[in-house]
């Protein structure tokens, strides 16, 4: 076997390794974006019955800190900001939803 086939063969070996890597993560992740909605859950109720509202831009821009400041390079900083926007508006959406479910199961 000649050198570029083996480098190739131990390319995709190490790929298929980073791969399980990224795989082991999403399952992690998954996890603990369930456990984010269910706080999530738990504050729209609280919110409810405090009679506030489900938007709170003070909040979320405390959260998106929290989140910048452990990036490692801008980079990074930057694709942090974008993900968590997401994350920030999809729980805000979920808490809507969650407020109309029980508004109208009530």
């Amino acid at each position: 076997m000649s050198n570029s086939t083996i480098n190739k063969e131990e390319s995709w070996l190490e790929l298929e390794n980073w791969r399980k890597k990224i795989d082991e993560l999403d399952h992690q992740l998954s996890e603990l974006l369930c456990q984010r909605l269910n706080c999530a859950q738990n504050i729209s109720d609280l919110k409810h019955r405090m009679g506030e509202q489900v938007l709170q831009p003070a909040r979320e821009k405390e959260v998106l800190e929290n989140v910048l400041n452990k990036a490692d390079s801008e980079l990074k900083a930057h694709a942090l900001e974008t993900i968590y926007r997401c994350i920030i508006e999809e729980t805000r959406v979920f808490q809507h939803a969650w407020k109309q479910q029980r508004q109208h199961s009530s």
